[in-house]
């Protein structure tokens, strides 16, 4: 299986299912099965804003238990979205041939991700989280996962 190391909280934002998109500098033509694997690292300081603190803390996490090192859900990558802006700068608009995704910048979707123009925004359905965190080493990039979920 696929995945990919993100760190927390994002990680976690995904596996709780807070956050649909991953978003990224670099496209990817993979579709299907990813395993959401968190990194090691915990950005400690956004964990203390908003909206992070509080959607963080209605599910019980505070940068002190977040998992790391760990994949922590599987989900599926259906579409991989090349980032527009609309012309007040206001809406980010994920674009395909056949559908467009809009939200606003009050959304809690575009303040767990970078959606500056020309990234990419994957979007990441059928979201499963573990159980248990299940330990392994991350890499960059896409990598293969033996594991089981």
């Amino acid at each position: 299986m696929k995945a990919i190391t993100i760190l927390q909280p994002w990680a976690s934002l995904i596996a709780l299912g807070e956050k649909r998109f991953e978003t990224r500098s670099w496209p990817t033509k993979h579709r299907g099965s990813l395993a959401i694997h968190a990194g090691k690292k915990v950005d400690r300081e956004i964990c203390e804003q908003e909206p992070f603190r509080s959607v963080l803390a209605k599910h019980g996490y505070t940068a002190d238990n977040l998992p790391t090192g760990a994949v922590v859900a599987v989900s599926e990558l259906r579409e991989c979205f090349k980032v527009f802006r609309d012309v007040l700068g206001g809406v980010v608009i994920l674009e395909s041939e056949k559908r467009k995704t809009h939200f606003s910048t009050l959304d809690n979707e575009f303040h767990f991700g970078w959606y500056e123009k020309g990234r990419f925004a994957w979007e990441l359905t059928d979201v499963r989280r573990l159980p248990e965190p299940i330990p392994a080493k991350g890499q960059q990039r896409l990598w293969n996962w033996g594991g089981r979920p």
